[in-house]
């Protein structure tokens, strides 16, 4: 599939993005594990790998404004729809579970972990309603 000028600029963001994620948890992992931060510092040392992940969300907003191709972007809206069915239906049992002390805690971002998992399973459920086309 041919990709289109929304769809080039999409990708460069989410790469942009990624490396940027990157090199602040690695950057955050460190300043922690060697007790480089506190009080104030620490709050936004500690926030700044989530800003890139938010991008990315934003990037996904962006992509579906941008792109001219209406099938194309009915697929993704269907791959998010089914990533957030995914993260929150996951979400909410592991919460059910968590509250009844049948399961550990798990840490909140793995919302989002989850959801991008859910992009894939949606991407998944797009090609399989394709029949290999597109």
């Amino acid at each position: 599939m041919i990709m289109s000028p929304a769809g080039w600029r999409y990708n460069k963001r989410v790469i942009v993005l990624s490396l940027i994620y990157a090199a602040f948890l690695i950057g955050a992992v460190y300043a922690f594990k060697h007790h480089l931060v506190g009080g104030p510092v620490a709050w936004i040392v500690a926030i700044l790998p989530a800003l890139p992940i938010i991008g990315i969300f934003a990037a996904i907003g962006l992509y579906l404004v941008e792109e001219q191709d209406e099938y194309v972007r009915m697929l993704m809206v269907r791959q998010t729809l089914w990533a957030s069915g995914f993260a929150l239906s996951i979400a909410t049992m592991w919460g059910f579970l968590e509250s009844f002390e049948l399961v550990s805690h798990v840490e909140v971002y793995w919302v989002s972990v989850l959801w991008f998992g859910g992009l894939g399973l949606g991407n998944f459920a797009n090609r399989l309603t394709m029949g290999g086309g597109r």
